[in-house]
């Protein structure tokens, strides 16, 4: 179960526009109204202050920037007249048209007046249905979920994007034309969009009706250069569409910007990229031609950037590739149109032309409206590995108006608790090179699936260099100190084999006699594994990962590939010396509307070096991560020394590989503002390769090397100097249903093993399809009779391999940590 709450910053100013309360303003009748005030004051007469009563949702401070009428000003009827509109423009632009709103004023003795100004809020009056017409490719459903205006719902008193807002509408029908076009139908278009207000239902209904035509696949494509250097060949190469795919209209923006930087690069900085498109209708085809021709000697002679109240102008002209001087070109004009409307920094963005000061100057004028780009958000939930579990964070996508990514968190819970600082800044030393660090602490209680504690506490410096628009790769530096801790109190003896505890420990006074069934095993042992990695590393690991991403949308993707290759060699100082290398590969694909499949494979592997062994906390170890349904360090070797204790030795190992089936789609009923999806999956994987230490004479004390001695073996029945490993490659599978998430709540902060997709929470009803590992049992009886010592089981069921199934029951509801 999981709950949350944002609160945007500066929400209600960044909702206005003043250019639409000074229209508001200037349309004004200069008629009695039904809230004309009944005392009327002199034209002329000074103002002691300006005043509200009856707002609650809306601040004072925030309706008083847009009024004529200041404290210390002097009164007129027609401002004041103005005024009443421009407040209720202001409720109606937050959700509230059924306001009313008048004015009185009352006379002081010192000749100057208070204008107070009554305000009824009344109920939110948002959109109650967003309908469309003439469509057949696409639901409603799915066009509804391209929007970011969404329909009033049991969430309306927690979000403002069900507030009607014209500017928000065409947006939206941008999104919607954007979709449709990327998808084969470049004729589309919105006909019509009809807001009506209904007073019965105490909303908007917007009805949009549509022309979907036909969809076009892609016929020849050809390139026409009037270039005697530039090898049309060579530029049909850099086409992102060819013969036979589904028109994309947005893969032809992206080859129109790639040969349109190589002509410049070459040399002609005037030419003009136009596509050509032949349709037949009939036959749903397309013919591409591109021509590369000389175009006008036009130059920008400036670059007006205007509206932006809070972002700085740098911050928007750097997503310019041309600049002032340059040679005017459309293509890299609409480029930086769709770079600046990704910032996710402003409301709206258009750039316009209009002539300069000689017939070959142009001056273009960049308008945009900044929107809240900060949230406070308190989030809670319950994880397998972490119990229940809250998170405190503050975010701000753009830090002073800079573009700057700031987020500070503070988490807690059963098992876990920690703080996360992250600092990007999008634009290093003036380059399209992202660069930021990361300073982290958390401390994981381990010992309800193992049995030590960890302290993890470090930074990361990293980097963000993209090379193409698709591929970028991703240098990093991680310091960070591992502190690990083996519990050996009353209710936790996990080290008392070593460490007698008085009265607690089998044989010490207070405490039962020791014999081969109560013994300092059966209270629950560490593994000699686990206590070689007691104590406090330093782990210095530098480190690059490369990822080639496509797809459509990166925190709900529908189409598209997301590839990452990561390696990390931990030796540039500190104490463990390992190489880690990792794959992941993702594929997306709309199966129908709104139902998506993924295609999921993973592999690592790590190698120590130097003469250093890789510890249980430096090893890979996953559970739900690679197969849904096993338990947290649920998968991989074994230690099997002790067939009494088998729950918490789990050792990791050094390679893995899995793979995931997976099928995603909505939740009939629920609003998507609620995050929740369905999916149904298959997973199947294995972890293998322990390559730690198995003799730990020295650990207790003997001479190196020493001879194996029996685990719990009379007459003291306490823990040998080896471990005997249970490493097998069988693969583990499961399938089952679950329910997704789209949380605000951040996990894994330290990014230091294979994880899910950044604030998507599961919650998993899993059929491990693993079946009891009788070999293991076997295996277990011959290390013991190894060792010549006697040999029981409290319940064959919980062997070591049965122990990865997380519960003798068939379904089991577990989140992937």
């Amino acid at each position: 179960m999981m709950f949350s709450r944002a609160f945007p910053g500066r929400a209600v100013a960044s909702a206005l526009s003043v250019a639409a309360l000074l229209a508001a303003g200037s349309a004004l009748a200069q008629t009695a109204s039904p809230d004309q005030p009944a005392i009327r004051a002199a034209k002329g007469q000074p103002i002691n202050r300006v005043a509200f009563e009856g707002n609650s949702k809306v601040k004072g401070e925030q309706i008083s920037g847009f009024l004529a009428l200041k404290t210390r000003g002097v009164f007129s009827e027609a401002d004041a007249q103005g005024d009443v509109e421009r407040i209720r423009e202001i409720y109606r632009r937050n959700g509230r048209g059924a306001s009313k709103v008048s004015y009185r004023t009352v006379p002081l003795p010192n000749g100057k007046i208070d204008v107070v100004y009554t305000i009824e809020e009344g109920d939110k009056t948002g959109v109650r249905a967003i309908k469309f017409v003439g469509n057949s490719a696409y639901s409603d459903g799915k066009l509804r979920g391209l929007m970011q205006t969404t329909e009033m719902n049991f969430l309306s008193w927690l979000k403002t994007t069900d507030v009607y807002d014209p500017d928000r509408i065409q947006a939206d029908q941008e999104l919607i034309r954007r979709y449709y076009v990327r998808n084969g139908y470049a004729d589309f278009r919105i006909v019509s969009t009809d807001v009506q207000f209904d007073a019965q239902q105490g909303g908007y209904i917007i009805t949009m009706q549509v022309d979907e035509g036909p969809r076009y696949r892609v016929g020849d494509v050809r390139v026409d250069s009037r270039f005697g250097d530039l090898d049309p060949a060579q530029l049909q190469k850099m086409m992102r569409v060819g013969s036979g795919d589904y028109y994309d209209g947005a893969a032809v923006e992206r080859s129109l910007e790639d040969i349109t930087r190589e002509a410049a690069r070459r040399g002609h900085s005037f030419a003009q990229v136009r596509p050509r498109g032949d349709r037949n209708p009939g036959a749903g085809v397309i013919n591409l031609e591109v021509v590369v021709d000389d175009g006008p000697r036009l130059y920008i002679e400036r670059i007006n950037v205007r509206g932006n109240t809070r972002t700085r102008d740098y911050v928007i002209r750097r997503e310019f590739d041309i600049g002032e001087g340059d040679a005017y070109n459309r293509v890299m004009l609409d480029r930086a149109e769709r770079r600046l409307n990704n910032l996710g920094f402003f409301k709206k963005v258009r750039i316009t032309n209009e002539p300069g000061s000689s017939p070959d100057r142009v001056v273009v004028n960049v308008d945009v409206e900044d929107q809240a780009t900060g949230s406070f958000a308190i989030s809670g939930g319950y994880s397998t590995a972490d119990g229940f579990l809250a998170e405190l964070s503050l975010t701000e996508s753009n830090f002073l108006g800079r573009g700057q990514f700031v987020r500070a968190a503070v988490s807690n819970g059963q098992n876990s608790r920690g703080f996360d600082f992250s600092f990007t800044e999008p634009y290093f030393m003036d380059r399209r090179i992202a660069a930021g660090f990361d300073i982290f602490h958390k401390q994981n209680d381990n010992t309800r699936y193992a049995r030590y504690e960890t302290w993890v506490t470090g930074g990361t410096i990293r980097f963000g260099i993209p090379l193409t628009d698709e591929l970028t790769i991703s240098p990093r530096w991680s310091l960070f100190t591992t502190r690990v801790k083996v519990p050996n109190e009353k209710d936790r003896p996990y080290n008392d084999c070593s460490v007698q505890i008085i009265g607690t420990t089998p044989g010490t006074a207070g405490a039962v006699p020791v014999d081969a069934t109560n013994n300092c095993l059966s209270n629950g042992e560490a593994s000699l594994a686990v206590k070689e990695a007691v104590g406090r590393r330093l782990t210095s690991m530098p480190g690059y990962s490369i990822q080639w991403n496509t797809l459509d949308n990166n925190r709900n993707p529908t189409s598209g590939w997301y590839a990452e290759f990561r390696q990390d060699i931990a030796g540039a100082g500190g104490d463990a010396k390992f190489i880690r290398t990792t794959g992941d590969l993702r594929v997306y694909r709309e199966l129908y509307d709104e139902v998506v499949g993924f295609v999921r494979f993973q592999a690592g592997h790590m190698q120590a070096f130097g003469g250093d062994r890789l510890r249980i906390v430096d090893n890979f170890n996953l559970g739900p991560s690679l197969v849904r349904g096993f338990a947290p360090g649920g998968i991989g070797p074994r230690d099997i020394s002790d067939p009494n204790n088998t729950e918490a030795n789990g050792l990791g190992g050094s390679t893995y590989v899995g793979g995931s089936v997976e099928v995603q789609f909505p939740i009939l009923g629920l609003p998507r503002e609620v995050g929740l999806k369905g999916a149904l999956f298959a997973d199947a994987g294995t972890l293998f390769g322990y390559k730690g230490r198995t003799n730990f004479s020295e650990l207790l004390g003997l001479p190196a090397n020493s001879a194996c001695t029996a685990t719990n073996a009379p007459p003291n029945y306490s823990q040998g100097n080896c471990i005997s490993v249970y490493d097998s490659h069988k693969l583990r599978a499961s399938v089952g249903a679950s329910i997704i998430w789209a949380s605000p709540l951040r996990t894994d902060p330290l990014r230091l093993r294979p994880r899910r997709q950044q604030g998507e929470v599961r919650r998993d009803a899993v059929l491990p399809l693993l079946r009891r590992h009788l070999v293991l049992i076997e295996a277990a009886r011959r290390a013991r009779r190894a060792l010549r010592g006697p040999f029981r089981f409290r319940c064959p069921n919980r062997a070591a391999g049965a122990r990865e199934s997380l519960s003798r029951r068939a379904f089991r509801a577990i989140r992937q940590p």
